[in-house]
């Protein structure tokens, strides 16, 4: 009996000291899970049961100068991954299918997202085949968000896009390099123009919503919501009608050129219109163009070769980023050199033989022999021997510090990104690009806007204000105020003051008259006498190394209160008065119709 019960007690002791290992263990355990790693089972615990879901902020609007719209917005939906630790191959074979992204991409997409607690948006701009597969796909998918958020419309297509710009989703290089301050990958942003330039007040605030969800990511309750703040809307100078008008001409002329062998290879140009009074920008416009909305919609691989790999560049934006020679229309820089440093009188006769005898190669186009020139013939005439001796007496370094002084060499600071400086000729500059000395023939060469002499269409817009007004320099710009939601004026962009440039008036006036003559009976643009109001104007022909010259004309008027200066550049156009010339006079005819001097229907040069 005695025997019995101690072996009893001795199994009774076995089974304790198991029961108090397999105690130790659990509570070991429970130290582990929640002392140890608490808050991250904590974590696991509230991802299944809440979700973050972003709300997505409508970008601003833009509008042209009279208040149409130009760009907005519509609901548009995107497919977002919810944040997890990891994610089954199943799920994202299947979401592979849904959005025609690869299972490699997918996962690149959430390593780019690692850091952020946001979902991993994988495709915006969702298709009607898409959201079929989607909903098919949907009980299989339960960490898989639809979201909607407000889509860019670019409502008139092409117009415009060079100063408008376009959005599109921010890139992992864009982020490293902190090109864009405050966004995740997936982001859309401003990608060009007006809408790179002012994202950050286009784009909004996201607001966010706080839901409690079942394990099928169905929506149990709503805990938060933070509304999102609605981008800033832009107010620019642009006149709808002007620049419509604009387009529509400029590339039926381009084809005119093309067509009658005029110009066989005029496919590209430059045009821009702004007011001397202020330096608001009228009309903007580079071609060749692009659809913007094929950078919000996704493009098709043949939309994407045809703007990638055109000649002509059509991304490119010509006004601030084309870099030409000025041609004769820098022989205004060289004319006030010469009348600021008292080297010539307005009435002092310089003889034209069809060559200048210091540099006998130096010659007029289409060896012309002209005789004996004043400055206001001269310049009318935009004869080149006349202009290679104001620059024999008053040399290289004067001309380009007058060059300077009207603003060529340096950034306009108009409100768009990737404005390009150009070139201002100088003994510096041909040392640094070919290691040569200086030459007499370099100085004639600069004098008449070649060589090494290079500007934008804008910097000759700037120029070309500067002589209209009585040489106050404006900065040009192209917003004109940026608004609330509600309407109310929330900014007015910042703008340097303007400043008078260091030229007389009386050489102004100078150039003033010698543009006026260029416009009259026996300057080399007469046919812009049968405007109702007198324009003063300037030719040019820009040497092009790569096939034909291009043609320039520049021009600003009424000549007695000027409210509009134009430049026109048609690549390899030839003569400006020919390629450029009949696109300003377009300008001109539209607006002086619109102001009531001309009839609606009337037509003054075919």
């Amino acid at each position: 009996m005695i025997f019995i019960r101690e072996k009893v007690i001795k199994r009774l002791r076995v089974f304790s000291f198991i029961c108090g290992v397999f105690f130790c263990i659990l509570f070991a355990r429970v130290i582990y899970m929640q002392l140890i790693h608490g808050n991250y089972y904590l974590s696991q615990s509230d991802e299944n049961r809440l979700r973050q879901t972003k709300i997505f902020a409508a970008r601003g609007m833009i509008y042209d100068s009279k208040g149409r719209e130009l760009v907005n917005n519509y609901p548009g939906y995107a497919i977002a991954l919810q944040r997890r630790k990891s994610y089954s191959d199943d799920l994202l074979e299947r979401l592979s299918r849904v959005v025609g992204l690869s299972v490699e991409m997918i996962k690149a997409r959430i390593q780019q997202n690692k850091d952020s607690y946001e979902p991993i948006i994988l495709r915006t701009h969702i298709t009607p085949q898409m959201l079929t597969k989607f909903e098919e796909e949907r009980k299989n998918l339960s960490n898989v968000l639809l979201m909607v958020y407000p889509e860019r419309k670019y409502i008139y297509n092409n117009f415009g896009v060079h100063t408008i710009g376009y959005v599109g989703e921010v890139s992992e290089y864009e982020i490293e390099n902190k090109l864009y301050n405050d966004v995740t990958v997936g982001s859309i942003v401003g990608k060009s123009g007006l809408e790179k330039y002012y994202d950050k007040v286009l784009r909004g605030v996201d607001g966010y919503t706080l839901e409690e969800v079942d394990v099928t990511g169905s929506v149990v309750r709503n805990y938060d919501n933070v509304r999102p703040e609605p981008g800033k809307s832009l107010h620019l100078t642009i006149d709808y009608e002007m620049q419509k008008k604009l387009e529509n001409f400029t590339k039926r002329h381009l084809e005119n050129l093309r067509r009658t062998k005029k110009a066989p290879n005029a496919y590209a140009a430059a045009v821009v219109a702004l007011d001397p009074r202020s330096g608001a920008i009228r009309a903007l416009l580079s071609v060749p163009d692009y659809n913007p909305n094929f950078f919000v919609e996704g493009m098709t691989e043949k939309q994407w070769n045809t703007i990638n790999t055109d000649p002509n560049l059509p991304q490119l934006n010509r006004v601030i980023a084309g870099e030409y020679p000025p041609g004769s229309t820098f022989k205004i820089v060289t004319g006030s050199a010469a009348f600021e440093q008292k080297k010539v009188t307005l009435d002092e006769l310089i003889y034209d033989g069809g060559f200048h005898p210091l540099v006998p190669t130096m010659r007029n186009a289409g060896g012309e022999v002209l005789g004996w020139l004043n400055f206001i013939r001269g310049l009318a005439m935009s004869d080149n021997v006349y202009f290679y001796e104001l620059a024999n007496r008053v040399g290289i370094d004067i001309i380009s510090k007058y060059a300077r002084i009207y603003g060529f060499g340096k950034l306009t600071g108009i409100d768009l990104p990737d404005e390009s400086k150009g070139l201002v000729a100088s003994k510096e500059v041909k040392r640094k690009i070919w290691n040569e000395g200086w030459r007499l023939g370099d100085t004639f060469n600069a004098a008449i806007g070649q060589g090494f002499n290079l500007s934008t269409p804008l910097q000759l817009a700037v120029m070309l204000s500067s002589v209209a007004n009585g040489g106050i320099h404006y900065q040009p710009y192209l917003v004109e105020n940026i608004t609330n939601p509600d309407g109310t004026v929330f900014q007015i962009p910042k703008r340097t003051e303007a400043k008078h440039i260091d030229v007389s008036q009386t050489t102004l006036n100078y150039m003033q008259q010698g543009m006026s003559a260029t416009t009259r009976e026996g300057g080399t643009a007469a046919y812009f006498r049968t405007l109702p109001k007198p324009i003063a104007g300037k030719t040019g022909t820009a040497e092009n190394s790569h096939g034909r010259d291009h043609g320039l004309f520049v021009a600003y008027g009424p000549v007695d209160n000027p409210e509009l200066c134009v430049v026109a550049i048609v690549e390899q156009g030839g003569y400006g008065s020919v390629s450029a010339g009949p696109i300003v006079y377009h300008i001109f005819e539209e607006y002086f119709r619109e102001r009531g001097w001309l009839p609606k229907h009337k037509s003054l040069k075919a």
